[in-house]
């Protein structure tokens, strides 16, 4: 396995020991381009917590767990050669999956609203690695385009039709 993300795992149950909740972080959806691992999951094992400590790590709309991710993934990519890096998705009781069923679903909204009236729609309240999604998702559509705007914390993203 990849000495980067056998890190990343180790570095999340660190994480969560020093925070009081100590449990094992397993190793999901790894995925790979050709022989080089890209990205993983890692799922925090939530059998030992009780609903209040998973409200209380995912966070209000998953701040916690964003922060979380964010913080595996900027500490553990410092100092390493940029076709090296490693992204690290934190899962924590199916919240990732849920969400981004949810995520999906405004992205189609807002291309179907786009296409009906032709008028741009702003989708606001995305966290920045929510708006790389819909962004993701958008991007192969022959008839949309997606853009950022704004400043964070009032950064939101624009779905409109491609001219």
């Amino acid at each position: 396995m990849d000495e980067q993300i056998q890190k990343g795992q180790k570095w999340l149950e660190t994480l969560l020991k020093l925070m009081g909740v100590p449990t094992n972080v397993n190793l999901n959806r790894v995925e790979q381009n050709g022989d080089q691992t890209i990205s993983c999951w890692l799922t925090i094992d939530e059998s030992p917590f009780d609903l209040s400590k998973i409200e209380a790590l995912t966070g209000k709309q998953g701040e916690t767990i964003d922060s979380i991710q964010y913080l595996v993934n900027a500490l553990l990519n410092i100092g390493v050669d940029e076709n090296s890096h490693r992204f690290f998705t934190v899962e924590l009781n199916g919240y990732r999956l849920r969400r981004q069923a949810e995520l999906m679903a405004i992205a189609q909204r807002a291309g179907e609203k786009v296409r009906i009236t032709g008028v741009p729609e702003e989708i606001r309240n995305l966290s920045s690695v929510e708006r790389r999604q819909i962004h993701s998702m958008l991007e192969k559509s022959p008839d949309l385009l997606t853009e950022s705007q704004g400043n964070e914390p009032d950064r939101r993203l624009v779905v409109r039709l491609r001219e």
